[in-house]
């Protein structure tokens, strides 16, 4: 089975969890409207990469995909109730996602701020339910992991970062050290996160979480180099969105900065990087390693 095959057979089982929280889940007594829009950014698509690494991390240390189904579908909520807040007018004014249009554009914006906050507080509700794993202390070792790398001090903080530099027309004054600051806590953070929650559902020890770490730093590095690649070089045919909108809003970027050349020889020295984290594990990590070129040579 081709790396390809193996993504989409895990995005298959993902959408059907993420499918069931609409009908017997968290989310079956939503009021229409919001469970619509809901739905819209949750299940319009998408490779699955960070619910992906949530299982695979975990099958790592021999836990299966139904014991780590609710950690993967909780990371989904928070990243997708992200890209519906960010396609907002007031933030990145995006009319497309995934080649759909975007929840505001499908419904409205205080439609698309509900449905985003929806996601985002059905996330912990997903983690802190007992389904979730049966050790309350693992529960909120989960719980914990996502509010940081989603919170203020990740995600949300990175968010908050780009969009001042934008609406300040900062963007243009920024170093290479302060964009990777900033690409570290809205994509990286995520992802790094995503790896470690798999961990914690496997039971790994501490070097075992470490080298998932250290695995997840450098693949969403990686990610966001190739993003920053596509926004740059893409086809918005492939991408299913808007591209060249960074050099269009003057944003700064390590493409920017650095050129297209070096990023992709950043990319393969984080390809190496994800290979040193994941030794230790042999060849039960190949498909951790799949994934880390996949990451660093996609065109969509």
């Amino acid at each position: 089975m081709t790396f390809a095959q193996t993504l989409g057979r895990r995005a298959e089982q993902i959408d059907a969890e993420l499918a069931n929280l609409f009908v017997s889940g968290a989310a079956a007594a939503t009021p229409s409207r919001l469970r619509e829009a809901m739905r819209h950014a949750l299940l319009g698509g998408g490779k699955r990469v960070r619910p992906f690494l949530v299982v695979e991390s975990a099958g790592l240390f021999g836990a299966p995909f139904e014991q780590a189904s609710a950690a993967a579908a909780a990371v989904e909520c928070i990243h997708c109730y992200s890209l519906a807040h960010d396609d907002l007018p007031a933030m990145d004014n995006d009319e497309t996602r995934r080649g759909r249009p975007t929840v505001w554009k499908a419904f409205d914006d205080w439609t698309a701020i509900l449905a985003g906050d929806g996601l985002l507080t059905l996330a912990f509700e997903i983690l802190a339910a007992p389904p979730a794993h049966p050790d309350a202390t693992v529960r909120a070792e989960l719980a914990l992991l996502l509010a940081r790398a989603s919170g203020p001090a990740g995600m949300v903080g990175g968010q908050a970062l780009d969009l001042a530099w934008e609406k300040l027309e900062q963007s243009g004054q920024a170093t290479a050290d302060q964009v990777r600051e900033l690409q570290a806590m809205k994509t990286g953070a995520l992802i790094t996160c995503a790896c470690e929650m798999g961990a914690v559902v496997g039971g790994a020890d501490e070097d075992g979480r470490r080298a998932l770490r250290t695995y997840g730093n450098a693949l969403g590095f990686a990610f966001q180099i190739a993003d920053d690649l596509l926004d740059a070089e893409g086809d918005p045919a492939k991408t299913g969105k808007a591209v060249a909108k960074d050099q269009a809003l003057g944003k700064a970027t390590l493409v920017e900065l650095w050129g297209a050349a070096r990023c992709r020889d950043l990319l393969a020295q984080l390809q190496d990087e994800c290979r040193a984290a994941l030794d230790p594990f042999g060849a039960k990590a190949a498909t951790l390693i799949a994934a880390a070129e996949f990451v660093a040579n996609r065109d969509r």
